[in-house]
């Protein structure tokens, strides 16, 4: 993948600060040159652990240092996992996140994450896992089992992090990035805007992103869900505008990384999302959750794409096989546990 030469803070600052027309008009200008405008890529991300995390994270409703009503719950059986990953399909998602709440997983949990990440890839789909810190051996596995895509926040600028997390280091995510990267997995890396930061500081989180060795193939960009119990709670609400600004400037700093448009669109009206697709943004995630926080319902989405002459990207799919892959999706959602493992012997 081409790089650009190292940005700077400052080149990223320049972008910033110009006139909002003229940065979204540059911004969908190399949209076009690298991307199908209308085309965007629909994935589905599902907690499959959630709650009792040990991180501190204070914009995050799952740290176990805050009351936020939310149940704590253990890793989910791989059958309830994979009965979720064939709704999705069925509902136009190409891409299954699965998420842990926790600081990194434990070696015993592996098999089930590969089972998982296995049992997705039969239905021809993508697979990605956040899971938090990662080792080297953690990372081969999950590349082996088939794992597309590995989701690691940066978060922030390096400068800001500390305000935001104390129990990872920036570095303790820059090296899981590249645990994953080694073992031949895609990486997906954004951050949060709304945590209280300055637009030095998401100028200073996109220069590291698009500093990257190699840039991640997918960006989330994340506004602030307010969750009352964190400490982040009462934090002033975002400026569409300056959301939509950091959407412009990821995509002419990453122009090959497809920009997604992440937690916050519940927040989002239409108008304010047809702009975030403007200044680049070619991805979502579908579904009534991310993760514990809500999210519009796929009907209101499918609804805006025909609005906006939006089309999802098709499955990707590395075979001719594909309609054993749906009967297998099939036979899933009819919750047959033995119709399931007989169509996924084949």
């Amino acid at each position: 993948m081409e790089h650009n030469p190292r940005w700077t803070v400052r080149q990223a600052q320049a972008l910033f600060a110009k006139p909002f027309m003229d940065l979204l008009f540059e911004a969908q200008q190399i949209h076009r040159q690298h991307f199908n405008p209308n085309h965007i890529q629909v994935s589905t991300l599902l907690s499959i652990k959630t709650g009792a995390c040990p991180e501190d994270c204070k914009y995050c409703p799952q740290s176990a240092r805050y009351n936020t009503g939310l149940a704590a719950e253990q890793l989910m059986q791989v059958e309830q996992v994979l009965v979720s990953a064939a709704k999705a399909k069925a509902a136009g998602s190409t891409r299954f996140c699965m998420g842990a709440a926790w600081k990194n997983p434990r070696d015993r949990d592996m098999p089930y994450l590969e089972q998982m990440v296995q049992g997705v890839k039969e239905m021809g789909m993508e697979t990605c896992m956040t899971l938090g810190m990662l080792s080297t051996a953690q990372a081969q596995r999950l590349a082996a089992a088939g794992l597309d895509f590995y989701n690691h926040n940066l978060d922030t600028s390096p400068e800001f992090y500390g305000s935001i997390v104390t129990t990872r280091s920036y570095q303790d995510r820059l090296s899981t990035l590249d645990k994953v990267r080694e073992a031949g997995i895609k990486v997906c890396s954004g951050g949060i805007v709304g945590l209280g930061e300055s637009v030095t500081d998401r100028a200073g989180l996109l220069v590291q992103l698009a500093n990257l060795p190699e840039p991640p193939e997918s960006v989330p960009i994340n506004m602030l869900v307010k969750v009352k119990g964190t400490p982040l709670s009462e934090n002033e609400d975002v400026d569409a505008f300056d959301f939509i600004r950091t959407i412009a400037v990821a995509r002419i700093m990453m122009p090959r990384s497809h920009v997604r448009l992440s937690a916050g669109r519940e927040q989002m009206n239409e108008q304010t999302q047809a702009l975030c697709f403007l200044a680049g943004a070619n991805s979502i995630f579908y579904g009534c959750k991310l993760l514990t926080t809500p999210n519009p319902e796929e009907d209101r989405d499918r609804a805006l794409f025909r609005k906006l002459g939006l089309n999802p990207q098709p499955h990707h799919t590395d075979s001719g096989d594909e309609e054993r892959r749906r009967q297998l999706a099939d036979a899933i959602l009819d919750a047959d546990t033995e119709q399931f493992y007989n169509a996924a012997r084949g």
